[in-house]
């Protein structure tokens, strides 16, 4: 992976789709040069390679080119989930604000599989101080307005899905202006697109990736400047 990271190698896929048909321990510890030369070093690659062009878009935001860092664990955590699948079938990254790594700030979201990218920008979930300051924010009509042209902004530039709207009734104690009370049964805000899977096996793609999170970002900015 010496050569500038432009695209992931056939071995990313291979890996994924590999570990997606037998996801078991005896096949990983049978195929770690394959986990190495698939998810590990491409996966370092991307993060050095897109990290400072990120910096272009959100000043402060954190790449970092390790696993646990950028790069999540191949390994799922199934002390509490019915499915005790060891593995993910997919390479996640993100890249996140603030002091501390953890999914309560905004940040780039990429995620790759053997059949699909999905990427985009923003919490996808509220922890409850937050969901009390998005929903106030919401409701004051100048943030209130700002996010609206956020929101404009990044549906101008494309089909992009905006969520994560949980809800099926507004909250007690809050009323927003009509344009924007929709907004009120979110409890996260994302903006994200899927893409098939060979984007990311094609030359370009870290451009092609830059160009989505660049256009989704105003989302994010919105979040980092209100919450």
């Amino acid at each position: 992976m010496s050569a500038a990271f432009d695209r992931f190698p056939d071995a990313t896929r291979q890996f994924l789709a590999g570990i997606a048909a037998h996801n078991e321990k005896a096949w990983f510890d049978g195929n770690r040069a394959l986990y190495e030369a698939g998810y590990v070093e491409p996966g370092k690659a991307f993060v050095a390679a897109i990290g400072p062009r990120l910096a272009e878009i959100s000043p402060g935001v954190h790449a970092e080119p390790r696993i646990n860092g950028s790069i999540m664990r191949v390994n799922r955590d199934v002390r509490f989930s019915k499915d005790k699948r060891p593995y993910k079938a997919h390479l996640d990254f993100w890249f996140w604000h603030g002091e501390k790594k953890g999914w309560s700030s905004p940040g780039f979201y990429l995620r790759v599989t053997a059949d699909e990218v999905f990427m985009g920008v923003g919490i996808h979930q509220f922890d409850k101080d937050m969901l009390e300051s998005f929903r106030h924010a919401i409701v004051l009509p100048r943030s209130g307005k700002a996010l609206q042209a956020a929101i404009a902004a990044v549906e101008a530039a494309g089909a992009y899905d905006i969520g994560e709207k949980t809800r099926k009734r507004p909250p007690n104690g809050f009323a927003a202006d009509p344009d924007r009370a929709e907004f009120l049964l979110f409890e996260g805000l994302t903006a994200t697109v899927k893409l098939p899977a060979e984007v990311a096996f094609a030359p370009g793609f870290v451009e092609l990736a830059l160009s989505h999170f660049k256009a989704t970002w105003p989302v994010g900015a919105w979040l980092l400047a209100e919450l």
